[in-house]
């Protein structure tokens, strides 16, 4: 990756991956088509979000889902937009040698895996792609392949949000929602979640339809921890018997089960023994413990998320003594690790709760490994926040590690005030767009990138991205040696 990073002039870019595509001219085919010359739409290539791109015969865009690169397929509109149309496969005429049965018997209804019909090889090439096109609209080019964090491609989902509803003919449905609409699918089976979380789906439905009033269960969290199962019952209103026949079942299934009950102010009480809920992330010199609640962020996919910490810890290398500001710190899934690799951490993050537990978890990990890490509160999307912590600080690294709304407040402070590295965390392509081109055109280029294929078989795209400022990191050496 010998131009990594570097800034050239901006073109016009396409808009999609070029996973696989054929670049057959889309008009002219289009045309073909109307002569009877070959029935069905050709499929372009794939658009950043999985769907396949094709043109009709007055060269309007269409966006097709469930169709592969090179396929030529019927479709059927289901939305009319001014300047593109919506569409989804009635009949696949000529498939891709990319395309695979779905693993999952729901694929056709569920709104989740958006992607089973492509080669799980293939979906991650199409994030790959995707990202590079991200960065080359911001007039970044890069030569080669982002890095790959990628883990299993089934069983690897740890935690999951059940819709519950009982329809006007009082028909139970448990699961979740169908594409393009609040309707749910009921699922008994879901290839992506952990075993112990799947086991209890039909289990769920028998418990949710014996119940004397299921139309007060909002929804279930499912999460998997070290600690095994919990489930969390949304509960609209209160009501006893109901309350008996969750804790029961809770200790039949050998569940951790709470029930969170109210409409406006829902409080959280355990009917089974409180766990200590925890998770294990990887530190310099060997593994840390997370402690959390069930209502806090969590990566659904674990294996990834270690995978990202120890890519975290390895494009970042010596940082013994180093001052890092971790912003968007959660519990500490970065923030511990770093500091366990000798940095001085200062912690923020705007959950008054979970800085509360980041503090907890600090303590509880200190007692065998040397950690510094001030935890703090704030709201970074406030004007001047980032600003603040930067000027008093005065960090050598800073992590961003945002929420899908991304990190535009940080990335101008960064800016005004650079500092010689930052590592941003993404799970969110379009705003990390944005806060790219306030980083790059600010003096900072792009050292180190990788994909994290988070959600296997979606369109999700969760990346990394290593920044460096070379006049940052030249001010501060520069500091020291007059120190």
């Amino acid at each position: 990756m010998a131009m990594l990073g570097k800034r050239r002039p901006r073109r016009e870019r396409s808009g999609v991956s070029g996973l696989q595509g054929r670049q057959a001219d889309a008009r002219t085919a289009a045309k073909a088509l109307e002569h009877g010359e070959a029935p069905g739409l050709r499929i372009e290539r794939l658009a950043h979000d999985g769907r396949g791109l094709a043109h009709d015969a007055a060269g309007k865009a269409l966006f097709v889902e469930g169709a592969l690169p090179g396929e030529r397929v019927e479709v059927a509109v289901h939305r009319t937009r001014k300047r593109f149309d919506e569409a989804h496969v009635r009949e696949v005429l000529e498939p891709s040698p990319q395309r695979v049965d779905p693993p999952c018997a729901y694929y056709a209804r569920c709104g989740g895996c958006d992607l089973q019909h492509l080669a799980v090889p293939d979906q991650r090439r199409h994030k790959q792609a995707v990202l590079i096109d991200l960065l080359a609209r911001q007039g970044i080019e890069i030569d080669g392949e982002p890095e790959l964090l990628a883990g299993a491609s089934q069983g690897y989902r740890r935690r999951a949000r059940l819709g519950v509803k009982i329809d006007a003919e009082g028909q139970l449905h448990l699961g979740f929602r169908a594409r393009h609409t609040h309707r749910l699918v009921d699922i008994e089976h879901c290839t992506i979640l952990v075993p112990a979380l799947e086991a209890l789906l039909v289990p769920l439905h028998r418990q949710v339809a014996s119940l004397q009033a299921p139309r007060q269960v909002g929804h279930l969290a499912l999460l998997a921890s070290d600690q095994g199962t919990t489930l969390v019952v949304r509960q609209l209103k209160e009501n006893t018997a109901d309350r008996e026949a969750w804790r029961a079942f809770g200790v039949e299934h050998g569940v951790h089960l709470a029930w969170l009950s109210g409409r406006d102010a829902p409080v959280l009480e355990w009917l089974t023994p409180a766990p200590a809920l925890s998770c294990r992330v990887p530190g310099a010199a060997g593994e840390l413990t997370l402690g959390f609640s069930p209502g806090d962020f969590l990566q659904a996919n674990a294996e990834v998320n270690r995978q990202m910490v120890t890519t975290a810890l390895e494009w970042l290398g010596a940082l013994e003594g180093a001052a890092l500001l971790d912003l968007f710190a959660g519990v500490g899934n970065f923030s511990l690790p770093l500091a366990s690799a000798g940095a001085r951490v200062t912690a923020v993050e705007g959950s008054p709760a979970m800085v509360e537990r980041l503090e907890r978890n600090v303590l509880a990990n200190a007692r065998e490994t040397a950690l510094s890490v001030a935890a703090r509160q704030a709201d970074l999307a406030q004007e001047g926040a980032v600003a603040a912590l930067l000027a008093e600080v005065r960090p050598e690294v800073v992590v961003l590690d945002p929420p899908r709304d991304g990190a535009a407040e940080a990335a101008r402070a960064l800016v005004a005030a650079p500092v010689p590295r930052v590592l941003y965390v993404s799970c969110d392509p379009a705003t990390l767009a944005r806060d790219v081109a306030h980083l790059v055109h600010g003096g900072y280029r792009v050292t180190r990138i990788a994909v994290a294929d988070m959600f296997v078989h979606t369109s999700h795209l969760e990346s990394m991205l290593l920044f460096e400022h070379s006049r940052a990191q030249q001010q501060r050496q520069g500091a020291s040696a007059d120190g």
